[in-house]
């Protein structure tokens, strides 16, 4: 066997183990916002890139997974710089204000609200500043040309506050009445997008470690993870894994088509240092605007209203709750690991075509999507680099990081 190659035949198994952890394990109150039915499938993932190839004892895929599972890193503060290219078409800046108003509700109105805020992440680069201190404090600050976006979990509240318009909104972080809560970084960090990506591993899956790296001063391990099967749409994930501590530093999606990889992110700068009191603090600016989160809804702003065919009472528990055990946020899943879909019922029409939508949003409507028949009757393919969703012409949804033709064959399977 190649140095730091490791066999994968018992990370099934194990995965369960990893999987059951983290269904005990609280939940990050403000979980990142990707774009519409598409960021329901698959969480975000990264790019790796090395600064260098450190010497470090051999370890075995499987003892990776352990001691990042095992990692419980309390204190942080750095920088991620993240960058995603799903392959969207250059609008002139619609692309963006699509993406953003995909995550808003009719009823919010503040540009403070993270459910539209950090739909942002999904195109083009951006830097954030992250810090966290224990399960019940975390920051996240979105650093933009001359404006700043910050998140900020403190005990209870949830506020968001962007600079440029002078907006704040708050909520209450909801009490999941655990007794041992494990510390879960901001989102969009390494940390909790390899938690994502490791839901997907089972018996179609190929878990290896691959050499060393670098990242923000620190050696690490590189975990390589593929699928098995060629019907997905995912190439390779890298990620590498802080030796010491356990923790993800970085992390990389390619595609199988090839090319750049779907998302990039990683630290810069990471320090385990316990972050100042007072970078928790929060006071409303005096003239800013607050908004306060509705009653009913989750610390990120999403309504507790469960899609129509979703698991009734407390199995649907929205963006933020507890996993229902039917795939992300209540949704039905047909088949397995990389080649999953998930699909639901919106209960209402189809999209509309480019011609009937037109001006620039029927533009950005036909960049996107291919009309497709078949037993289910005719709908519209959306398709990314990574992310391909089936609407059908009477309000299903298709959605997983698999073709086209992988869609249409689960629709006309009823």
């Amino acid at each position: 066997m190649a140095p730091y190659e490791s066999d994968d035949s018992t990370i099934a198994g194990e995965a369960d183990d990893l999987r059951a952890g983290r269904r005990k394990a609280a939940r990050y109150v403000v979980p990142v916002a990707v774009v519409g039915v598409a960021a329901a499938t698959i969480g975000l993932v990264p790019a790796l890139a090395d600064s260098g190839d450190p010497s470090l004892p051999k370890i075995s895929a499987q003892q990776l997974l352990d001691k990042i599972a095992k990692s419980d890193v309390q204190q942080l503060s750095g920088t991620v710089k993240v960058t995603t290219d799903l392959g969207l078409p250059n609008l002139g800046g619609l692309e963006s204000s699509l993406t953003s108003g995909a995550g808003r509700g009719s009823g919010d109105g503040s540009s403070a609200d993270p459910t539209s805020k950090l739909t942002e992440l999904a195109t083009g680069t951006h830097t954030l500043r992250v810090a966290a201190d224990g399960p019940d404090r975390q920051k996240l600050s979105l650093l933009e040309n001359a404006a700043e976006y910050s998140l900020i979990h403190n005990g209870k509240d949830v506020w968001g506050y962007d600079s440029q318009s002078n907006e704040v909104y708050h909520s209450t972080a909801p009490d999941d009445g655990a007794s041992e809560k494990k510390q879960e970084q901001p989102p969009a960090t390494p940390d909790q997008l390899t938690k994502d990506a490791l839901k997907a591993v089972d018996d179609t899956t190929s878990v290896t470690v691959q050499g060393t790296a670098q990242v923000a001063g620190r050696d690490a391990y590189r975990l390589v993870v593929k699928p098995k099967d060629s019907g997905s749409t995912v190439g390779q994930i890298t990620v590498a894994v802080d030796a010491k501590t356990g923790l993800p530093l970085k992390f990389t999606l390619t595609p199988a088509s090839g090319g750049a990889a779907v998302i990039d992110a990683g630290f810069t700068r990471i320090s385990f240092a316990k972050p100042a009191a007072s970078t928790f603090d929060f006071k409303a600016p005096k003239g800013a605007k607050v908004t306060e989160g509705d009653q009913g809804k989750h610390a990120d702003g999403h309504a507790k209203v469960a899609p129509k065919g979703a698991p009734k009472g407390d199995d649907w528990s929205g963006p933020s709750g507890k996993d229902s055990g039917k795939g992300p946020d209540g949704m039905n899943v047909i088949g397995k690991g990389w080649d999953s879909i998930a699909t639901f019922d919106t209960g209402g029409k189809g999209v509309p075509s480019g011609a009937e939508a037109g001006g620039q949003f029927g533009g950005f409507l036909d960049s996107l999507g291919d009309k497709v028949t078949g037993k289910f009757g005719s709908g519209t393919v959306f398709k990314t680099r990574l992310i391909n969703a089936l609407i059908t012409d009477d309000g299903k949804v298709y959605v997983g990081a698999v073709s086209k033709d992988a869609l249409v064959k689960a629709a006309n399977a009823g």
